[in-house]
């Protein structure tokens, strides 16, 4: 069974406030799908702010090193060797019908092709929104992500997921990918 890995406190609320409050004013970004040149808003709809885009976040790399140095020593024990793209905010609003159907982060693309592992945290308190639930189909069944803000969950890169439309409010999530030598 392919596991689907969760850090219940992987960032606490402070942690999540203070990240909030570091991409507010940072100018967003519509979000596109690898490979591909423009957005496609049937497939993916929400906008991106990347970290390394702004002055005063280190602080978060370091902590999402932690989580997946953990998270592959003690659950996948793939041989992961650096993380090659920077840390993304997205954020899924209910006036956008924000989402992003079925797919898998690992594909076409030099560094598409050698992603390992996926981390996404949970940067909004539940009740700020409704929808956008993060589902992982690890095997024949769903798992829903843990909704707790500042949980995290760790899945394979090859394994599909969603963000099922946001129809209230806004839902922020943090994501990173780890990358290595291609799986054979």
């Amino acid at each position: 069974m392919i596991p689907v890995h969760t850090l219940p406190d992987a960032f606490s609320a402070a942690d999540c406030a203070r990240l909030l409050g570091q991409i507010a004013e940072a100018p967003a970004r519509d979000a596109r799908l690898v490979g591909r040149v423009g957005a496609d808003h049937n497939i993916r709809r929400a906008d991106l702010v990347w970290l390394d885009d702004l002055p005063g976040t280190d602080w978060v790399m370091d902590r999402l090193i932690d989580i997946a140095r953990v998270a592959n020593r003690d659950v996948f024990d793939y041989d992961i060797t650096e993380f090659a793209e920077s840390p993304q905010v997205a954020r899924y609003d209910s006036a956008r019908e924000g989402h992003f159907d079925w797919h898998s982060d690992i594909g076409d693309g030099r560094l598409a092709e050698r992603r390992k592992l996926t981390i996404v945290v949970q940067l909004s308190a539940p009740g700020e929104y409704e929808g956008g639930v993060l589902e992982v189909m690890p095997g024949t069944h769903l798992v829903a992500a843990n909704t707790a803000q500042g949980a995290a969950t760790v899945f394979p890169a090859f394994v599909l997921h969603r963000v099922t439309p946001v129809t209230s409010g806004a839902r922020h999530s943090l994501t990173v990918w780890c990358h290595g030598p291609k799986f054979r």
